[in-house]
């Protein structure tokens, strides 16, 4: 089944909405991009049931114009359909905010957290999702797994 589900995740990978299909990583590889100034990586625990964690850094470099941060993180199915915006956690004036075109004003490690709940708030079914992390309009992408 699990081997299934690789081989449909990878046929479905496709650009319709936007995402890079080239930058979605395998489970446990680190999702940075070069010379981007940020770096998204792995959700912990992966696979997960019912939620998440997803840390990410902004670097020094994307800070040293003194204007803050533009931040976007999103959640599609394999079929590249937005299913979610993860909350913004420890980040002051907006914990528990979605992050989305959310300002950051310092360089750092951060995080968000996601409930696996969709949109609509219903719990997603198990499968593979999309993150994909927009920094300044730059943007990252990796797999992660829910399991029930």
């Amino acid at each position: 089944m699990r081997r299934f589900l690789r081989v449909l995740t990878g046929l479905l990978l496709i650009p319709l909405a936007g995402l890079d299909p080239g930058l979605a990583q395998e489970t446990g590889e680190r999702g940075s991009q070069q010379n981007a100034g940020f770096e998204l990586r792995q959700n912990y625990p992966n696979p997960f049931n019912p939620e998440t964690r997803i840390p990410f850094s902004l670097g020094d470099e994307l800070f040293s114009g003194g204007e803050p941060v533009v931040v976007s993180i999103r959640i599609y199915n394999v079929l590249q359909q937005l299913v979610a915006s993860p909350t913004a956690l420890h980040n002051p004036g907006s914990d528990g905010f979605p992050v989305s075109d959310m300002e950051y004003e310092r360089p750092g490690d951060y995080e968000a957290y996601w409930d696996g709940r969709d949109l609509d708030g219903n719990q997603v079914a198990s499968g593979v999702y999309l993150l994909q992390l927009t920094v300044n309009g730059r943007s990252n992408v990796i797999k992660m797994f829910v399991t029930k």
